[in-house]
C-alpha cells in the first residue's frame, strides 16, 4: 500500500507544480509587460504583480524540492508493535472517525486518498507530527482525542 501511496503523492506534486508553474510564469509576463508600468504615483500594478511573481516563484521552488524529496523517498515497513516514526503510515480512531496519517519529510498537510482513505501528510515541524513520535498501537492522545490503532 505504501508504494502506491507514494505514487499518488508524486503525481499530485507533479500535477500541482506544473499548474503553479504556469502561474507563475503567468505572473512573471504580467510583472513584466509594458502595460503594467505605473500610470501615476499611486498606481501600484506593477509592484503587486511582482510581489505576486517573486511569490508564486518561491512556491514552485519549495513544490520543487518537495517533489525531489518523494522521487528518492523510500518508506521503511513497520510492524505492529514497532513504535511510530518517520515513514510510518498510522491508522487512527479520531473521535469514533478513523484517520490515517502519514509521517513524511515534505509537503505537510497535502491529502491524498488511497484505496477510499484520505490520508493526511505530517512533516516534523507539525505538533501532531511530534506528539505521535515514539507512540504504538494501543496507545492514545488527549489533544487531539486519538488512539492508534494501527502502524504500518
Amino acid at each position: 500500500m505504501k508504494s502506491a501511496l507514494l505514487e499518488k503523492i508524486r503525481a499530485d506534486l507533479r500535477a500541482r507544480l506544473e499548474v503553479l508553474t504556469r502561474a507563475a510564469v503567468e505572473a512573471h509576463a504580467a510583472a513584466t509587460d509594458p502595460g503594467s508600468k505605473a500610470e501615476g504615483k499611486y498606481d501600484t500594478r506593477s509592484l503587486e504583480a511582482s510581489y505576486l511573481a517573486a511569490g508564486q516563484a518561491r512556491q514552485v521552488e519549495e513544490l520543487a524540492e518537495a517533489l525531489r524529496v518523494f522521487e528518492t523517498l523510500s518508506l521503511p515497513d513497520f510492524d505492529i508493535e514497532d513504535p511510530i516514526d518517520a515513514g510510518a503510515l498510522v491508522e487512527a480512531d479520531l473521535s469514533g472517525a478513523t484517520v490515517f496519517f502519514l509521517m513524511a519529510p515534505a509537503s505537510g498537510g497535502l491529502v491524498v486518498e488511497q484505496e477510499g482513505a484520505e490520508v493526511t501528510l505530517l512533516t516534523p515541524a507539525s505538533l501532531l507530527y511530534q506528539k505521535l513520535l515514539g507512540l504504538r498501537t494501543g496507545d492514545a492522545l488527549d489533544d487531539p482525542p486519538l488512539l492508534v490503532t494501527e502502524v504500518s
